[in-house]
């Protein structure tokens, strides 16, 4: 069996061109609780905007595709598969490109994190499903890895925590070296870089990257941020030093924002936006200040991109952002 670097392959930055994005419908109740019928306003005004950059290709679990199809516009294809839930970024394919437009995609093991939702068995074959739905090449990973504990700069450098790739509910039998090696040959990097802890209020991913962290450019990263006082101020101070260490610099969002879903205190960061063609959505939440500055710190990082916001509470309550429930398809 071959793998992606043997083959010439590498997984691109998510700048670079794509030729749609995958994202999946909301559906499990034991998560959303009373906020699933928000959830869906929230993925559908997601997947509208992004729409207006380049096609979408919604996965609905069948018997749901109607009400999608009534939430969402012409720009937005619904696919009927069965599904668990809607986490494309963590259970869908992840893509590798090579010379020649060459193309395929990377299905890793997917345990629902650690399994703290049951059941997970369709989200666990949800990226094989899609990949073989679009007759895409396949590579079947040999570790269990979800797409947003990982990102990429497009020129061979690979931004991850410790706190979740090194979690015992993912890969126990594997030790940091051995998921290097792994992550070398199925995503074609060249080096990793390891950050230590996700955000604190991260209760289901265990310190996902895509929370704290995004690559603006090749060897530049926007680094999420927080004052003195925050429980997440030391493990964002030792973020910092590892990415000096390392060699990565980067610019801070440094706002940070608080909102109550259900009784519940959430962090809902702006960090966790996604680059389409020409465009960055960015999930806002908090107040009016606090939205305006996410903004202006997501335009000043991507300069040349038109940045659209959506409403960001519920799907931080949910677990994520608009990062989360996303997967780009590079352009082959």
């Amino acid at each position: 069996m071959t793998t992606p670097r043997a083959d010439g392959l590498a997984m691109p930055a998510e700048w670079a061109r794509h030729e749609r994005t995958l994202m999946a419908w909301p559906r499990r109740r034991e998560l959303w609780g009373p906020t699933l019928a928000p959830a869906k306003d929230a993925y559908a005004a997601t997947a509208n905007a992004i729409a207006r950059f380049e096609p979408v290709t919604l996965v609905c679990h069948p018997g749901e595709a109607a009400e999608a199809r009534a939430r969402t516009g012409d720009g937005v294809e619904i696919l009927e598969l069965e599904i668990d839930d809607s986490w494309l970024r963590d259970s869908g394919p992840i893509y590798v490109v090579g010379e020649g437009g060459r193309r395929a995609g990377v299905h890793f093991g997917f345990n629902a994190w650690g399994e703290k939702f049951l059941p997970y068995d369709n989200d666990a074959t949800i990226g094989a499903r899609v990949l073989d739905h679009f007759g895409e090449s396949r590579y079947e990973a040999p570790l269990i890895l979800e797409g947003g504990s990982v990102a990429v700069d497009g020129a061979g450098t690979l931004l991850t925590t410790e706190q979740c790739l090194l979690h015992p509910s993912r890969n126990p039998s594997l030790d940091r070296h051995e998921i290097d090696a792994m992550l070398w040959e199925y995503l074609g990097v060249e080096r990793i870089v390891w950050l230590g802890q996700g955000l604190v209020e991260d209760r289901d991913t265990d310190g996902h990257v895509d929370l704290v962290a995004a690559f603006t450019r090749p060897g530049h990263v926007l680094l999420q941020t927080v004052p003195p006082g925050n429980p997440n101020h030391a493990n964002v101070e030792e973020n910092k030093r590892r990415l000096d260490a390392a060699g990565v610099a980067f610019a801070e969002l440094d706002v940070l924002p608080y909102v109550e879903v259900e009784g519940e205190r959430v962090a809902a960061t702006a960090m966790n936006f996604y680059l389409c063609n020409g465009g960055a959505v960015v999930p806002l939440a908090g107040t009016e200040a606090e939205r305006e500055r996410s903004l202006e710190i997501i335009a000043e990082a991507y300069p040349d991109r038109a940045i659209v916001g959506v409403p960001g509470e519920v799907l931080a309550y949910g677990g994520g952002g608009v990062h989360c429930i996303t997967q780009q398809v590079p352009a082959a």
